[in-house]
């Protein structure tokens, strides 16, 4: 069996290729590389040439343009790469009877409310970055029967930067972090994010699925873990709310996602966030970062 994935420099793609091989799965990692997803015909080429030398069961698309402040002062660009770099790569997956899965976010929906989002609810995003992996979804499910789209949030792995790195780095040189404490969601690991798409890729139980690890936290609940399970002491966290850590991108308050569709089609939840964040700093504690 042979799988493209995109982004696979990045911090979920590098994880993921790892995964489907240790699986004994063949996987073809691109990055910028290799193949520029806003080139509609250096996709076809790519894409065709590796499908032509042993059929490719599926695409991965991880490839994405992740800056989500940076992302409202050049929207053309992020539709460049969110929004018709995936319908490219749509595209060429219907022409060859390919499947897709692609990599989407909790930011398509608006964030009101306290119910956990369902993955058919009404996307409304709040900002650039959710509007483009929006439209992102909306061309994979116009060209495509064959598809998967897994939304994920606050992701932490092992490459790239992520909001556990940036506390521990924050906690050298300061002894006062001020960190917003009325967004609620759930971190992803990476690794154990790769366990399930790796699974569910393989399978025809198509559509839309949610996939973070288990249990809620804000922000500030999250830097507490983080500090705890590090061992670190001397610093102090000072709970905020949103509309006192202004940011350029509007932030969802609300990113419960509902995941019992992984339960109904028999996939395995990710272990719980806090589970996580230990496996993760023991790793970071080696120095393989």
């Amino acid at each position: 069996m042979r799988i493209l994935v995109t982004g696979a420099k990045g911090q979920l793609g590098s994880d993921l290729v790892k995964e489907l091989e240790k699986r004994g799965i063949e996987a073809i990692g691109v990055d910028m590389q290799e193949m520029d997803i806003t080139s509609a015909s250096q996709c076809r080429e790519i894409i065709e040439k590796e499908h032509n030398s042993s059929a490719l069961e599926a695409v991965i698309h991880c490839a994405a343009y992740t800056a989500v402040d940076k992302a409202e002062d050049e929207p053309e660009l992020v539709r460049s790469v969110n929004a018709d770099g995936t319908e490219n790569i749509a595209v060429i997956c219907r022409d060859l009877d390919i499947k897709m899965l692609y990599i989407s976010t909790d930011y398509v929906f608006d964030g009101e409310g306290t119910r956990p989002w369902e993955p058919d609810d009404k996307r409304n995003p709040l900002n650039v970055y959710g509007q483009m992996k929006y439209e992102g979804e909306l061309a994979v499910e116009k060209n495509l029967e064959k598809y998967f789209i897994v939304r994920i949030s606050w992701v932490f792995g092992l490459k790239g930067n992520n909001f556990v790195k940036t506390m521990l780095s924050l906690a050298q040189s300061r002894d006062e972090l001020r960190i917003v404490n009325d967004q609620t969601g759930s971190p992803t690991y990476t690794p154990d994010l790769s366990v399930l798409l790796a699974s569910m890729v393989v399978t025809d139980k198509y559509g839309r699925y949610h996939a973070t690890n288990e249990g809620l936290c804000t922000w500030y609940e999250f830097a507490e873990e983080i500090f705890k399970q590090a061992g670190i002491k001397d610093i102090k966290l000072i709970p905020v709310t949103s509309q006192e850590f202004i940011t350029k991108a509007k932030r969802p308050h609300n990113s419960r996602m509902d995941k019992s569709k992984l339960d109904k089609n028999g996939f395995k939840r990710l272990p719980s966030w806090q589970d996580a964040l230990k496996r993760y700093l023991d790793e970071y504690m080696k120095g393989q970062y």
